[in-house]
């Protein structure tokens, strides 16, 4: 599938733009393109995974960031494993527990959530360093 690209409806002099309707913008230069970096039909897909599993065992709903709270890394990289398997398995053409668009997701949760704790590590060891004297 072909992505579109918007139309260019400005001019660009130095490091800004102006718009045809007047506006005037700092050009995109080294800013995150996140509308470039992310599919939206990931994220949809990513976002069913997430809302499917905020039941829990026991029938209740989690909140939707819980695992923002926080979870040992060492869960996080046992439960990635276990999804890329998975993954693995239907690479191979093998059937997985519950196929690859779950495990797929499942790895991605994981992925994040583990990078969410070492970025929380990182930012609490960099506001403890300005601290000490």
């Amino acid at each position: 599938m072909q992505r579109k690209r918007h139309v260019r409806n400005y001019l660009v002099k130095g490091t800004i733009r102006k718009f045809d309707t007047g506006a005037t913008r700092d050009t995109d230069e080294g800013k995150h393109d996140f509308e470039g970096y992310l599919s939206p039909t990931v994220i949809n897909r990513f976002g069913e995974y997430m809302t499917k599993h905020r039941k829990q065992s026991d029938g209740s709903l989690r909140d939707s960031d819980n695992w923002q709270k926080g979870m040992p890394k060492d869960q996080y990289m046992k439960s990635l494993l276990r999804h890329v398997h998975d993954m693995w398995l239907e690479h191979r053409g093998l059937e997985s527990k519950d196929g690859v668009e779950e495990a797929i997701c499942a790895v991605i949760f994981n992925a994040q959530g583990y990078l969410h704790e070492l970025l929380k590590e990182r930012m609490y060891l960099e506001k403890k360093k300005r601290k000490s004297p």
